[in-house]
């Protein structure tokens, strides 16, 4: 395997585990919370606010797992009438245009957590124009109820001037933002290469799942 691919392999098992991390998570916070609800008549006090922020933080990264899987839904009715040279710039030009709408969102989620984490925010409504010279750091910034684990102890020193915590600061959970629109702009650009080779024709999901079903209902009706 090549170097190339080696880095993609590991960037692969990174957003699979994630995803199944946070999946788990959610899961047994919720079922936690609902056992000391009703039996013990008690609360996680966390337990909402942590599994909203998973909640985004599953959404934001299935997006590029979606763009990776080809799961995303979409309309083809043009796309399918069109001929195979035709598809492909099609193909192109759709990915061009999500390449450039993740590069936006890439840029607005950087300018949205960057203060959390006391750096500097881009210049620029639309495009980059460099980075902010005058910025007011937000990393004393706190969410409402989720602790801070033992492990991120040293987020105190880094973000807030030696001043402990009292909850976890929102430069934790908020940096799904700037991660998940990078990896959205990497798969993108995956599937660009994919449909330049002649790999792929679309971004949107394949129809095979369709044709299988319409093949056992014709078996189905056969038998009967």
């Amino acid at each position: 395997m090549t170097q190339s691919g080696n880095i993609n392999s590991r960037i692969d098992r990174i957003e699979e585990t994630l995803i199944a991390l946070i999946l788990g998570t959610m899961t047994l916070m919720t079922f936690a919370n609902v056992i000391a609800r009703y039996i013990f008549n008690s609360n996680i006090f966390y337990a909402l606010e942590l599994t909203v922020f998973l909640f985004a933080w599953l959404v934001l990264l299935g997006a590029s797992y979606a763009v990776k899987k080809t799961l995303h839904l979409g309309v083809d009715a043009i796309f399918k009438l069109a001929q195979p040279s035709l598809k492909r710039m099609l193909g192109l030009f759709v990915v061009a245009v999500c390449i450039a709408y993740s590069l936006l969102l890439l840029k607005g989620s950087w300018d949205y957590w960057a203060p959390f984490a006391n750096l500097p925010p881009t210049e620029g409504r639309w495009f980059p124009l460099g980075f902010v010279e005058k910025f007011r750091g937000q990393g004393w910034y706190e969410t409402q109820d989720l602790p801070v684990p033992f492990f991120l102890s040293w987020l105190a020193d880094v973000f807030n001037d030696g001043e402990a915590y009292e909850k976890l600061p929102k430069v934790v959970p908020y940096v799904v933002l700037p991660f998940s629109m990078a990896l959205l702009t990497y798969r993108f650009a995956q599937a660009a290469v994919r449909i330049w080779r002649g790999e792929q024709e679309s971004l949107i999901v394949s129809h095979e799942a369709e044709d299988d079903v319409a093949e056992a209902a014709a078996r189905l009706k056969e038998q009967n």
